[in-house]
């Protein structure tokens, strides 16, 4: 009886995961965002100091903080990507955390996904070729730069 309850609470189990996996593959961006980083020293990391988020056809300026690229001799990396959940554009800013194991993109690119405390959620592509993108231990501190 034992064995029975422990299948069943499994495949139950899968077939909500199943189920959560489609509906998130079939939801429509919000917005996109384009990164670009130059290399602070070799071998430390990048500081990611410029960035473009396209939200309801408006452009805004990001600053991103604790974003960085694994890979020997790359001196500059872009990454883009899609933008989820954004219902305002004041939820963008925050501290962003790893939501889902990284995954290689073709062309050699990685994906990160992360989200922030408002469930924002990017989706972000290296388009740098062979630059792997890794958040810092805190996450990644994104927010929308003032308009002067």
């Amino acid at each position: 009886m034992h064995r029975i309850v422990v299948a069943l609470v499994t495949a139950a189990t899968l077939c909500v995961s199943g189920v959560v996996a489609t509906a998130e593959a079939k939801e429509k961006p919000a917005a996109t965002l384009r990164l670009s980083g130059d290399s602070v020293a070799a071998g430390v990391g990048f500081s990611w100091g410029e960035g473009t988020l396209v939200y309801k056809g408006k452009e805004y300026p990001v600053s991103v903080e604790g974003l960085s690229v694994g890979s020997v001799g790359i001196t500059s990396a872009t990454a883009s990507g899609k933008v989820y959940q954004l219902k305002d554009i004041k939820d963008f800013d925050g501290n962003y955390t790893a939501f889902s194991a990284g995954a290689t993109a073709a062309g050699g690119g990685s994906v990160t996904t992360m989200r922030n405390q408002n469930g924002v959620r990017v989706e972000l592509v290296s388009t740098t070729q062979g630059a792997k993108l890794t958040l810092g231990p805190s996450g990644v501190r994104m927010k929308i730069k003032e308009k002067k």
